[in-house]
């Protein structure tokens, strides 16, 4: 895995760390284990399924349903880097 540039410099994880580990543990089909990494990652997930799809299909609301997927990725990275810093 590549090491993070923050925690190394600045001796704090930044808003990313454990991505990388949540992607690796949901190739191998640790669903759960890849929740307890990085809680952001199936909201991430959502949204680039979504704007994947969205290229291909037209969807009806696909502005608000982007948005609104965008908005809870930002909370989830959000909450989960307040909750390590705590």
């Amino acid at each position: 895995m590549l090491p993070c540039l923050s925690k190394q410099l600045l001796g704090m994880e930044c808003p990313g760390c454990g991505i990388q580990r949540s992607v690796w543990l949901l190739l191998q089909g640790e669903f759960v284990a890849a929740f307890k990494m990085y809680p952001a990652i199936y909201p991430i997930m959502g949204l680039f399924a979504f704007l994947l799809l969205d290229r291909f299909f037209r969807i009806r609301y696909a502005n608000a349903i982007s948005i609104g997927l965008m908005i809870t990725s930002v909370l989830m990275i959000l909450a989960n880097y307040v909750y390590k810093i705590l």
